[in-house]
């Protein structure tokens, strides 16, 4: 589903990846671990399409996503890949189902669909009666959930997620983590999370450990 091959990225001069080469499988759930500054949340934005490398291939699903043209870069991105950050970055104005449906909205899918999906998503996580409620009216694992099913609105192939549970509490984290096996189970998603918990690298199916702009294990 995900390939990178001798992937660098450079600052100016500061080289923050050296060469990355690696292939996940269709319904992986990989864990990205490693001290701060080690580069994870750089390759993982290149691997979305957010940052362009250096020099080196991304390929999804046998696209060579980077010999697309920009626009086709972000069309293949709104339709195939799924983001959930730190911070959720929830529109405040608007409410849950309306979050949720922006990404579907911009792809210019069906109202009436999206909608009705959105409510299905929000309702599997546990939110069907909070749709009208903006996230200052949410607790920070309701926010959450719904930035989840904001990833998921378009049917993605593939999930990254960049220290979703860094924000929250143990309770919700624990949940949060179970979600994602929850979303492989019934997706059959490929899913990259970015983390420094243990527990959650510890219930991956592969983790890889980077270090200096490198993978070391």
């Amino acid at each position: 589903m995900i390939e990178t091959r001798n992937i660098t990225m450079f600052f100016g001069e500061l080289q923050v990846l050296k060469g990355i080469d690696v292939s996940i499988k269709k319904g992986e759930i990989v864990t990205l671990v490693g001290p701060s500054g080690a580069g994870k949340t750089t390759f993982l934005h290149i691997m979305g399409t957010l940052l362009n490398p250096s020099s080196g291939e991304v390929i999804i699903n046998n696209h060579k996503v980077y010999g697309l043209k920009e626009k086709s870069i972000s069309r293949f991105r709104n339709q195939h890949i799924g983001f959930v950050f730190q911070f959720h970055h929830l529109l405040p104005e608007f409410t849950a189902i309306e979050n949720v449906c922006i990404p579907a909205f911009i792809r210019k899918a069906s109202r009436h669909e999206t909608e009705k999906k959105a409510k299905e998503l929000l309702d599997f996580l546990g939110l069907g009666s909070r749709l009208e409620h903006k996230p200052g009216e949410l607790s920070g694992g309701e926010q959450q959930r719904v930035a989840v099913a904001r990833a998921l609105i378009n049917s993605p192939d593939i999930i990254l997620a960049d220290e979703p549970s860094g924000n929250l509490d143990s309770q919700n984290r624990k949940e949060l983590h179970e979600l994602f096996f929850s979303l492989r189970e019934r997706y059959n998603q490929t899913i990259v999370i970015v983390t420094h918990d243990k527990e959650l690298a510890s219930m991956s199916d592969r983790t890889l450990t980077m270090h200096d702009g490198k993978i070391i294990g």
